[in-house]
């Protein structure tokens, strides 16, 4: 019997599957669509989301798929056309563009790795809770619905989620009145590779007439958005999302917007598919209801502006997925799961107050493009959460709560090339991150070993030691991991002042202090790794 129902196999309940099953949890995944969607939604991967897929092993393959977006090309009305390349941000991966049916297939063929097919033209039609689970009835169509048992069920389902609703969750907020139009076109004019465009006429109390093109990886391919024509949207349909019912625009209409706005007149050309779609912006009133939550779209929808939407709710899975796996695994209490709406509600909320802002002041921008590092999802922080401690209040450097930033050119012995402390990182466990300085004096590197020893079975095997020095010395055992940093760069990304992290495993620092020896730790791993 699987331990988690996940419904929905976008790219949020794939990333969930993928991770709950790495984590070593039995997990089953449906989707009620018989095949995955050939549209093209979400193009934008923040470079937060690919180092996601680098702890999962599965950055190489995105990129390999994908086309980094190297700038915006803005045609304003009455104005010079503009270009604005992307900002260098010194952080490991850049923006990339990514088709989500690419998305999708990867995340497929990685659960398929671990044994896990999705289970397709499947839905979920009613959801029962007691004191150890939920009884989920699930139809297969032309076959007759049965009952499965669960100790949990994600929701993953999108904006018009079953799981929400039989859960009894609000989902509260508005739509705007425009529908919008998306194509697949190629695109015959001389915009850079790489580089998006848009085409904007400012409106005077609406949004303005916009053409938008987003590259995709073949060279001349775009997927472009605008407002809809008139007419070509009857009253009615869903608030938000794909209107799949409706007959998609034509090239001809899609060509007329383009010969509107761009002053070339580029001729559009080779139209593979084409929708229209409706923008709301709600969030759910909890992410979580007893052995139900929801993730993606099923918490939060909102408009496409900066590409958050999907990376926020790959961020939902990834957060979740290693407190289910420890609580499932009975090294932890059930408590911990309360910290996944504690902590990616506000996210949610955020992402949905700045995009509708965003959106509403689209092509009016003052003061220049917003700050990029928000986009990049790199700032999120989970600071002053109750699942998070910090011992070094006040210090230099990033905080408990903070991601835990990347170090190039750290050295191991036996290595003849340099690490990213991101290599280190990856995996299940918690890390605990020591910096000793110039020196790794042996003396408290043996403490330190025989520290670990002792607390292994505390932490259920789920911890491991690593240290940095601008020397390492000579291995004391397999309890330590020792890193050497001849350039100091640790220090100059984490600060002198705290020498002790503890970085959970979606990244984020867990516990900062002074010292590795501090009673705060003890307590932290109390509070984690209680085991039940």
């Amino acid at each position: 019997m699987a331990d988690v129902l996940v419904v929905g196999a976008g790219p949020v309940g794939l990333t969930l599957a993928c991770e709950l099953a790495r984590h070593g949890v039995r997990c089953r995944i449906i989707d009620r669509a018989p095949q995955p969607l050939p549209y093209c939604r979400a193009i934008g991967v923040t470079p937060r989301t690919l180092e996601v897929w680098d702890d999962m092993g599965l950055a190489r393959e995105m990129i390999d798929a994908g086309i980094w977006l190297t700038g915006l090309r803005s045609i304003i009305h009455e104005r010079p056309p503009v270009d604005a390349p992307n900002p260098a941000l010194d952080l490991p991966y850049a923006a990339l563009g990514l088709p989500q049916y690419e998305t999708e297939r990867i995340l497929t063929r990685q659960l398929e790795r671990y044994g896990h097919l999705v289970e397709r033209g499947v839905s979920l039609s009613a959801l029962r809770q007691d004191g150890s689970g939920a009884a989920a009835r699930i139809e297969r169509e032309g076959r007759v619905s049965k009952e499965a048992s669960f100790r949990y069920v994600v929701g993953c389902d999108g904006a018009h989620s079953a799981v929400r609703r039989l859960l009894g969750i609000a989902f509260e907020g508005e739509a705007y009145p425009w529908p919008f139009m998306l194509g697949d076109v190629r695109i015959g004019w001389d915009v850079p590779y790489g580089m998006s465009v848009r085409a904007l006429r400012l409106v005077q109390g609406g949004p303005p007439a916009m053409f938008i093109a987003i590259p995709l990886p073949e060279p001349g391919r775009y997927r472009v958005s605008m407002l809809a024509s008139a007419g070509l949207v009857p009253a009615g349909g869903s608030e938000h999302g794909i209107q799949a019912e409706l007959k998609g625009p034509s090239l001809d209409e899609l060509q007329a917007v383009a010969d509107d706005l761009l002053p070339d007149r580029p001729r559009l050309s080779d139209l593979r598919w084409s929708s229209v779609f409706r923008i709301s912006m709600r969030l759910a009133a909890a992410y979580r209801q007893g052995c139900g939550f929801i993730a993606g779209d099923a918490a939060h929808i909102h408009p496409p502006t900066g590409g958050q939407g999907m990376n926020t709710g790959i961020q939902d899975a990834y957060n979740l997925a290693w407190k289910l796996a420890l609580v499932i695994r009975g090294h932890a209490s059930e408590a911990l799961l309360d910290s996944y709406e504690a902590e990616r509600r506000p996210v949610g909320a955020d992402v949905v107050a700045r995009t509708r802002a965003a959106s509403e002041s689209y092509g009016r921008e003052q003061g220049g493009a917003p700050d990029r590092r928000i986009e990049t999802q790199v700032l999120v922080s989970y600071r002053g959460m109750e699942w998070v401690r910090d011992d070094a209040d006040g210090a230099e450097g990033p905080a408990a709560g903070d991601r835990a930033p990347d170090v190039s050119g750290l050295m191991r012995q036996g290595l003849g090339f340099p690490l990213r402390l991101h290599d280190v990182l990856r995996g299940t466990e918690h890390v605990l991150i020591i910096h000793l300085g110039e020196t790794a004096p042996p003396d408290v590197v043996s403490d330190l070993s025989a520290w670990l020893r002792q607390i292994h079975s505390h932490s259920c095997g789920h911890l491991r030691t690593v240290t940095v020095a601008g020397v390492t010395g000579p291995p004391s055992g397999p309890e330590v991991t020792q890193l050497g940093d001849p350039a100091g760069a640790f220090a100059k990304a984490y600060g002198a002042e705290a020498t002790a992290f503890l970085v959970r495993p979606d990244g984020y620092i867990g516990w900062r202090g002074r010292s590795w020896q501090e009673s705060g730790l003890k307590r932290h791993l109390d509070q984690v790794f209680r085991v039940v």
